[in-house]
């Protein structure tokens, strides 16, 4: 069972600044700003096992913040850490599946995830970014829809084509399937009771154990501020979900990421993705930092008082 302690693996201040959740929740915070810029958005294998020095230590029962959804990668890391079979459960705006390199990244650590054998399926919930739509969906992992080792179920999403790739069959989306082209047919979560549609999932998974991995930019703006695009889910929403979770199942390790926090990249290359990479328009942007920090840190700690309820 998930303990009720709370760490924070800091590398970018974002969470560290957040008072009240310091002050009520007393977390445990391991010190990483020094490798955050070589962190952010992908990092090296040898990055990778600096970090794991840093934090092998410290439990991996207990809620994780990890800042920016910049390091959301560093939840494989997490669930490499876990020596049981488990079902992975992930709230995000973004799917996280690419197949591209660089191997260990923001944008493909959902494909790491589940190259370990361990993790015996996950559920994407709430993805409704246009990295579902062409020409993203192209460079997905496709493969892991077999036998539903992996589903995905956005909040919102118009359908996708998909040219000159196999798509397997998978309970969680419908396929027309043409001479060149695939298209996908999402099944959106605004068409469901959220209670009834999450309660059907979980009793569809190969393991009572799981990992969840939260990240806030699947919430509307009201209630998450990022370095990403706004989702649509509201807060209400995915605690309706998550409180479903915590009753029925045994979560083994939780991370929580969309905080924010200005971005520092190293080196000429990298800083470039960067650029590329993120959304040209960033909401976060447009208010204060102490307006930021608030509404971050009232969802925060939203979410740990129902895991600590």
């Amino acid at each position: 069972m998930l303990t009720r302690n709370v760490r924070i693996l800091n590398f970018d201040g974002s969470v560290k600044s957040q008072e009240k959740l310091i002050a009520r929740f007393h977390p445990e915070i391991l010190e990483l700003e020094d490798l955050g810029p070589k962190a952010r958005l992908w990092m090296s294998k040898e990055t990778q096992n600096l970090i794991y020095k840093r934090i092998e230590s410290s439990s991996s029962e207990q809620v994780t913040f990890l800042g920016s959804g910049d390091f959301h990668h560093l939840s494989s890391l997490l669930i490499n850490q876990i020596k049981e079979p488990i079902s992975l459960i992930v709230f995000d705006f973004h799917p996280d599946w690419d197949i591209l390199p660089p191997r260990l990244g923001c944008g493909s650590w959902v494909t790491q995830a589940l190259r370990n054998k361990l993790v015996r399926k996950a559920l994407l919930i709430g993805v409704s970014s246009e990295d579902i739509s062409f020409p993203g969906i192209q460079s997905a992992n496709l493969g892991s829809l077999k036998d539903e080792r992996l589903e995905i179920y956005p909040y919102a999403h118009h359908s996708t084509t998909v040219f000159l790739r196999r798509v397997p069959e998978n309970k969680s989306l419908k396929l027309e399937k043409r001479l060149l082209s695939t298209k996908i047919i999402w099944d959106e979560l605004k068409d469901h009771n959220l209670e009834d549609f999450i309660l059907a999932q979980i009793s569809n998974l190969p393991t009572k154990k799981v990992y969840v991995s939260i990240d806030k930019d699947c919430l509307k703006s009201d209630f998450a501020l990022t370095n990403w695009e706004e989702g649509k889910l509201s807060l209400d929403q995915l605690l309706i979900m998550l409180k479903i979770i915590k009753e029925k199942l045994d979560i083994v390790g939780l991370d929580i990421t969309g905080d924010y926090s200005k971005i520092s990249i190293p080196g000429i290359i990298k800083g470039a993705i960067s650029r590329l990479d993120h959304p040209k328009e960033v909401k976060a942007d447009k208010f204060p930092q102490d307006l930021i920090n608030s509404t971050n840190e009232s969802t925060n700690l939203k979410i740990l008082e129902l895991l600590n309820s």
